[in-house]
């Protein structure tokens, strides 16, 4: 589709600020939007300065700039010209609107009369510094657009903490709008509460005034969502929603795409994988073998990831479903075990002292092993050539069997290996630990479902794992994702791309974006798990399933899900779907 729009201008409170996923999918796309634009495209964000560093490259103003830049100094606004350093080095402009907050009562004064947007009793932090921000980008860019000469501009704003250009440019300028919303604020917390949003009648005036601080966003998105020339979501899942809650139904979806090009081919992968997978295994023996062994070599890892909400990302699920894989493996009297990883931050105190030393000890007795590696691969060949018997009698003299048995007698324990790797400050009430103790996931020697709760984040250098998100993923097996609510999911559309099998559902907007009706072949790369309309008892039955039927996989047919996988990831690629925001931008011009 041919681009319309002499400029666009993209306002993000996650430019060069990074927060939550909106951050992943403006910098992941500004090449493409770059590919499209040109010199016409430009990033608008606000000015962080502790935030910027190392991911902004401030630069001289441009001298078509700089007109416009001694007038809204004038005002109190600041501009920071300069490029964010990710993949297209799109051209950035970040607004210092520390000194124009001073206007934050006349703003929201000028929206009521305008409006009639109701902000009394909003918090600075909370609501108004965004207002603010937008408020002051909504007279940047009809500035810049005024000076450029540029007729047909179009402002493509994100979330409810850009309604404020929205708003402004509506009432005060000449360039189009654009308002995208990645979730409503609204679904999000019914959603969080059980309430399905989807099906269940809702009130939502009344409902958002029931929350604090709900009413002034819930405006602003309602607002936006009718006051802009084009109103968008990134889901057919969201758009349900937006309808719903918000009025509007959007006529364009914005699917959440990657840049495949930064992922490894499926060989890489593959290659990465069994590295991984290895590095994985180094830290499962020191956390499990001093109360009991297992056949690692067969063992397969799941995992969940994601923000701590319980309900909504569907880590209730996935333990409900795990209780049930273990039962049905006991009652089979398969040993294979399933690593159970949850990755979700937690109210961490301290890594636990007996996993610190059952490391140290481990580390200690693979350094003594390590210490003879030469010795012992002479002695191995030496056997070989002699046709020898192997044994650990004839690698190891007296002394040297003492001292490795002496240090394997101090790795031993009694009990069974922890739930998590963190003792937490709220341990008795935190809805993790509760669940798995409640469905009996208890990591005793009897059960093949194992669970490690990791509650922190994953920076590849915590002293335990020592990976990071991606790492960890690629050293994985299946990646469990059974979100009771999910704009987007870009996780299991990460896994994809980095060549892991993962299971979603109908209700994330990646879900719908793979299947409606979710008839899937026997090797789809992405299982789709239906959740509208469906009890949560039978969706943890449906996962259940699938994971069962994982394990059961022989390595071909794993490695075949992988490649089914890898083969969907490159179908959202922003190449593929950057037409969708041309079309937006087009549409707005109308």
């Amino acid at each position: 589709m041919e681009p319309k729009a002499d400029a666009v201008y993209e306002v993000s409170w996650e430019v060069c600020n990074k927060v939550g996923g909106i951050y992943t999918v403006v910098s992941s796309k500004a090449r493409s939007m770059m590919e499209q634009y040109g010199d016409n495209f430009l990033l608008v964000g606000p000015w962080f300065p502790a935030k910027t560093q190392g991911v902004f490259e401030e630069r001289p103003v441009p001298k078509e700039l700089k007109g416009v830049c001694g007038q809204l100094a004038k005002e109190g606004i600041q501009l920071h010209f300069g490029t964010w350093l990710v993949k297209g080095s799109p051209p950035t402009l970040l607004i210092d609107f520390s000194a124009y907050a001073k206007n934050a009562n006349a703003i929201k004064g000028q929206l009521w009369d305008e409006y009639q947007l109701d902000t009394l009793g909003t918090d600075f932090n909370d609501f108004d510094e965004p207002l603010v921000f937008s408020y002051a980008a909504g007279k940047v860019i009809q500035a810049l657009a005024d000076q450029a000469g540029k007729k047909k501009a179009v402002a493509h704003c994100h979330e409810w903490l850009c309604g404020g250009t929205v708003l402004y440019l509506k009432k005060h300028g000449t360039v189009r709008t654009v308002f995208t919303t990645h979730a409503t604020m609204l679904g999000r917390s019914l959603a969080s509460e059980g309430t399905n949003i989807y099906e269940k009648v809702i009130d939502a005036e009344k409902e958002a005034r029931a929350r604090p601080g709900g009413w002034p966003k819930y405006q602003v998105e309602r607002i936006c969502a009718s006051q802009a020339n084009v109103f968008t979501t990134v889901s057919e899942i969201t758009g349900m929603e937006a309808k719903k809650l918000l009025g509007v139904r959007p006529p364009v979806l914005l699917f959440n795409g990657l840049d495949m090009e930064k992922f490894p081919t499926f060989e890489q992968a593959s290659e990465d994988h069994a590295k991984l997978r290895e590095k994985i295994k180094s830290f499962l023996i020191p956390y499990f073998f001093p109360y009991y062994t297992m056949d690692l070599s067969n063992a397969l890892m799941y995992f969940i990831a994601g923000r701590p909400e319980f309900h909504t990302k569907g880590v209730d699920v996935y333990i409900q479903a795990l209780a049930q894989l273990n039962q049905r493996m006991k009652k089979e009297g398969r040993k294979d075990p399933v690593i159970a990883f949850i990755f979700v931050p937690g109210n961490v105190k301290n890594v636990r002292p007996e996993i610190l030393e059952s490391k140290t000890l481990f580390d200690d007795l693979k350094d003594s092993v390590e210490g003879r590696h030469d010795k012992i691969q002479r002695r191995i060949i030496e056997l070989i050539i002699s046709q020898k018997e192997i044994n650990k009698g004839s690698l190891f003299d007296e002394d040297s069997l003492n001292e490795l048995k002496r240090k394997t007698l101090a790795f031993l324990r009694k009990g069974k290996p922890p739930l998590s790797t963190h003792e937490l400050y709220d341990e008795d009430q935190d809805p993790i630990m509760q669940a798995c103790k409640q469905v009996g996931l208890t990591n005793a020697k009897a059960d093949p479902v194992k669970i490690i709760y990791y509650p922190i984040f994953l920076s590849g250098a915590d002293g335990l794992l020592d990976t990071d998100y991606y790492e960890t993923m690629q050293g994985s097996h299946l990646g469990v994702f059974p979100s009771y609510y999910e704009p987007w999911g870009y996780t299991p559309l990460e896994a994809a791309a980095l060549g892991v099998s993962s299971v979603t559902t109908d209700l994330s907007g990646f879900g719908r974006y793979l299947c409606k009706e979710c008839k899937q072949g026997p090797y789809p790369g992405v299982f789709v798990i239906p959740r509208l309309g469906k009890k949560d008892k039978q969706v943890t039955k449906d996962l259940s399933g699938i994971m069962y039927r994982f394990r059961k996989f022989p390595k071909h047919e794993r490695v075949e899900n992988k490649q089914t996988a890898k083969r969907i990831a490159a179908t959202a690629d922003w190449k593929e779907f950057i037409e969708n925001y041309v079309k937006a931008h087009n549409l707005a011009l109308k």
